[in-house]
């Protein structure tokens, strides 16, 4: 028995959910999304939860089981608060800037990098070696994110990039004389 899948999803104030069929659609304050399951699955709306079960006992409805009940948590959370994900540039004359619609990177290149910034995804920048993406979409906060690192993903001598807030980087020792 699935230990995530067996917990159904609250759903908050202000937060609406339709189930309809294999069609998911949950409505929030931030946005609006919406997902199909895979017909192993089957939800319902009991109250203020969203129930996720397994239809049959195969195996691949057992593996979607908890897959399925994480994703429409996510939507449920993403339309309600949405989520955000702070990266850190270091080096030197390493900076980023929010331009119209664009986000422009200077990173040791011969040339700025611009990034449009996508639909749906709101990124700042407070200090220019510090970008906030945010959004209402978990997978495509994450996946912006990841983009703009690798631009210039850290290297492990000095740690120069642009890093996630909380990664750590192994760092390795310089060479010897």
């Amino acid at each position: 028995m699935s230990r995530i899948g067996k917990h159904p999803v609250p759903v908050p104030a202000g937060v609406d959910v339709q189930v309809n069929g294999q069609t998911i659609t949950a409505k929030g304050k931030l946005g609006q999304l919406s997902m199909t399951l895979i017909d192993d699955v089957a939800a319902s709306k009991e109250g203020d939860t969203v129930v996720v079960k397994p239809r049959t006992d195969s195996k691949r409805g057992r593996v979607m089981w908890a897959t399925s009940r994480t994703l429409v948590n996510n939507m449920v959370v993403g339309v309600s608060q949405g989520y955000t994900v702070n990266l850190e540039i270091n080096g030197v004359g390493y900076r980023a800037a929010v331009q119209g619609g664009d986000l422009v990177l200077q990173l040791g290149y011969s040339h700025e990098v611009k990034y449009p910034v996508p639909d749906g995804i709101t990124i700042k920048t407070e200090k220019p070696t510090a970008i906030s993406v945010s959004g209402f979409d978990k997978q495509k906060v994450g996946q912006v994110a990841a983009e703009i690192r690798s631009f210039r993903k850290p290297e492990p001598y000095k740690g120069k990039g642009v890093k996630y807030e909380k990664e750590v980087l192994l760092r390795k020792e310089g060479k010897k004389k």
